[in-house]
């Protein structure tokens, strides 16, 4: 883990991330390190759809790969595409 900061945030955002945490069992740093970890950046996004389409022996396009996980983050909210 790296050096502590900290963050400007409204009081209503801290009030909600401490309870959030506490409910979870842990602090407010882990809370927000874990759900930073769940997102993927538009870099990360793209290597993970490059790697797919190498995987899947087909031409990665960036269009397509932004298909793709616009499809598939349908597919995890119950949606069909």
């Amino acid at each position: 883990m790296g050096k502590a900061t900290s963050i400007k945030t409204s009081e209503e955002v801290r009030d909600r991330l401490r309870v959030l945490a506490d409910e979870r069992g842990t602090t407010v740093m882990d809370l927000l390190e874990e759900l930073a970890s769940q997102e993927f950046t538009a870099a990360e996004r793209e290597e993970r759809a490059r790697e797919a389409a190498r995987e899947l022996g087909v031409q990665y396009t960036k269009q397509a790969g932004q298909n793709a996980w616009t499809r598939g983050g349908a597919h995890q909210d119950g949606a069909v595409a």
